[in-house]
This record gives structure tokens, sequence and C-alpha cells, in this order.
């Protein structure tokens, strides 16, 4: 009969943590990522960004090179310092995100409204970013 060794399964987190062990995390640096679509529409690109928690007058925005940058800060409260977690994954901190959009853009026209959480950022297309249509004729001989 074969001698078979047992072997305890492995957590796939375990080897997650392996892998990034060397990159400092975010929740060390106080600042994370936020969570982002974007998408285009006929006439413009639109960015959704996930930001529950964060004041609009706490984000940044800015368009330059059609590369959009949302920054802003989440603030940390006191008490939550004197908690004695067993997880923690709400975000706090700073955050800092940039992103090349797919199309040219005129980024001084962009619009931005916050609504339960989501920060929807619609920037026009640059006219030669639009599609446009062309007729071809056909010759008959």
């Amino acid at each position: 009969m074969p001698i078979v060794k047992w072997t305890p399964m492995l957590d796939p987190f375990d080897e997650f943590d392996k892998f990034f062990s060397g990159v400092p995390a975010l929740s060390q640096t106080g600042g994370f990522v936020p969570s982002m679509d974007i998408y285009e529409e006929k006439d413009r690109v639109v960015a959704e960004v996930q930001l529950a928690g964060i004041k609009p007058e706490d984000v940044n925005i800015s368009i330059e090179n059609d590369i959009l940058t949302i920054e802003g800060q989440s603030e940390k409260k006191s008490e939550m310092e004197e908690k004695n977690y067993y997880r923690k994954e709400v975000r706090t901190g700073s955050f800092h995100r940039s992103v090349a959009l797919p199309a040219g853009v005129k980024g001084e026209e962009a619009e931005a409204e916050y609504e339960n959480g989501i920060l929807k950022i619609s920037i026009p297309k640059a006219e030669s970013a639009k599609p446009k249509t062309v007729k071809v004729q056909i010759k008959k001989k």
C-alpha cells in the first residue's frame, strides 16, 4: 500500500499576501485607490467613481492632456483608533487616481455631480474624437 502524505489546504490569501509582501499596504500609508468605471457615450466620456463617505468639497478633479485626475481625502475619526479591530476594511486617508481617457476631450467643459456616494464626471468629446459619417458616391459604369 503506498504511503500518502497529508498536506493541509493552502489559503489562497496567503499566496496573495506573499506576492505583495514587498509592496507597502495602502492602509499603512493611510491612502487608498477608489474604484472607477469609465465609458463612452456618443458625444462624451463619463467616469463614475465610488467615493462613499467622502464629502464632495474634499475632492479635486482635473483634466490635462486627456488625463483625468481625482484626488482628495477622507476624514479619519479618532474613535476608530481606539477600537480593537478584528477586520478593518473601511477606507480612510488620502486618495489619488489618474487615468488616460479613451478619446480626445474638452476638459474645460467637464461637469461633475455627486449623489449617493458616486461621483459622476461627464466630459464632452473634442470634435476630432467624435465619429463622422461620410457618404460614399458610387459611380456607375
